[in-house]
C-alpha cells in the first residue's frame, strides 16, 4: 500500500508540462522579486499617489488614503529610510507642512514592481 501511495503522490506532484505551464513557472518565479517594501497596501499606495503627482502633503495623502494620522506617518517613514521618497518640512505661517515626493530610486523601485505584476497577471490570464 505503501508504494501505490508513493507513486500516486508522484503522479500528483508531477509538473505540468507545454508552453503554458513555462510561462506560468517563470512568471511565478518572479512573485520572490516582488518588493515587499511596495507590496504592503498602504505603502503602494503612497508611492502610486506620489508617482502620480509631482508632490502631496502629509494631510493630502491622509485623505486620499483615507487613513490615519499614524499610518502616514509609519507606512512614509519605512519609505523614506528606504529613499524612496523624500520628506520636507516647513512651515505656512505657525502651521507645520510636511511635504513628500518620490525619488528617482522610488520611482524605478515602482517600475519594477509594476513589471513583476504584469508578468504575473499576463501569466495567468494564459490559462
Amino acid at each position: 500500500m505503501a508504494k501505490s501511495t508513493a507513486r500516486q503522490s508522484e503522479r500528483t506532484l508531477k509538473p505540468r508540462t507545454g508552453v503554458k505551464a513555462i510561462r506560468g513557472l517563470r512568471a511565478a518565479e518572479k512573485a520572490p522579486e516582488l518588493d515587499n517594501l511596495i507590496h504592503e497596501r498602504m505603502r503602494l499606495g503612497i508611492v502610486s499617489a506620489l508617482a502620480a503627482n509631482e508632490s502631496l502633503t502629509f494631510s493630502e495623502l491622509k485623505d486620499l488614503l483615507k487613513t490615519t494620522d499614524g499610518n502616514v506617518s509609519v507606512h512614509a517613514r519605512r519609505l523614506e529610510e528606504a529613499e524612496y521618497i523624500e520628506c520636507s518640512k516647513s512651515f505656512d505661517g505657525r502651521i507645520p507642512r510636511t511635504e513628500y515626493r518620490l525619488t528617482a530610486q522610488g520611482r524605478a523601485a515602482l517600475g519594477r514592481y509594476l513589471d513583476h505584476m504584469e508578468a504575473l497577471i499576463r501569466a495567468a490570464r494564459v490559462r
